[in-house]
């Protein structure tokens, strides 16, 4: 029987896992790499020194697949997260997928609440060319919705 584009858009059977986390507890300085991290429906993830007041921002991802298209654009072996400025790397599943969903990753459950498009600083970290090869590969934003935490190795899932 054939699918309806609403069924498709529903039918998520792929599960993803966390490959990496990253805080920046200042604006503008360096990610730390972190094994886990606290989701919080307030302020996003404990550390992070997101604290905006939409809310819609609190969480950055980045597929890892799209890491290696984004190295094999521009030359290089592989792309260190850190330079990304994302807060989760996850892989094995699309995040685009997401789109309009409630998702868990760990204990927390997250929304998509928009795409993460690259600024400039991707052309002063990854070299000349930065900023085009993380167009259309950014990433996604989100808000947390429930609290919990999340670790490297977690689930990510649709609800």
């Amino acid at each position: 029987m054939k699918k309806t584009i609403k069924e498709l858009f529903d039918t998520l059977p792929q599960v993803g896992r966390v490959a990496w986390i990253g805080i920046r507890p200042e604006r503008r300085v360096d990610l730390e790499e972190v094994a886990s991290v606290e989701a919080n429906t307030e302020s996003g993830l404990v550390g992070d020194h997101y604290h905006g007041s939409s809310g819609k921002r609190q969480v950055t991802l980045i597929q890892g697949e799209h890491l290696d298209g984004m190295a094999s654009m521009l030359g290089k072996k592989e792309i260190d997260p850190l330079l990304l400025r994302r807060n989760i790397v996850v892989r094995g599943i699309n995040l685009l997928a997401l789109k309009d969903q409630n998702f868990r990753i760990g204990e927390a459950v997250l929304e998509t609440t928009g795409l993460c498009h690259p600024c400039s600083r991707m052309e002063e970290n990854l070299g000349e060319g930065g900023y085009n090869a993380v167009r259309g590969h950014g990433g996604i934003t989100a808000r947390v919705l429930q609290n919990g935490t999340i670790r490297v190795g977690d689930e990510v899932a649709k609800i």
